[in-house]
């Protein structure tokens, strides 16, 4: 997991459930750094720099048209 880059960051738990149903979908290797504080310590979030997606560098492209699809082009839109 040290190979894993950060791609985006989101402040509220919510805004990820769709995000990890979509990247399961691809099969893709990902995980949210500061997740489980976020959930149990929402107020913490901001404080440790938000929810991290990181992912594999090769799955770049991927997982960077995935958050496009669902910010733009979707009714299941991240806020």
């Amino acid at each position: 997991m040290e190979a894993f880059i950060t791609i985006a960051t989101f402040d509220y738990i919510h805004e990820i459930e769709i995000l990890k149903h979509r990247l399961d979908q691809e099969g893709l290797q990902y995980y949210f750094e500061n997740e489980i504080m976020s959930s149990i310590a929402p107020m913490y979030s901001t404080a440790l720099g938000g929810i991290k997606l990181k992912i594999h560098p090769n799955d770049f492209e991927t997982v960077k048209s995935i958050l496009q699809e669902l910010k733009y082009n979707n009714n299941l839109k991240i806020v």
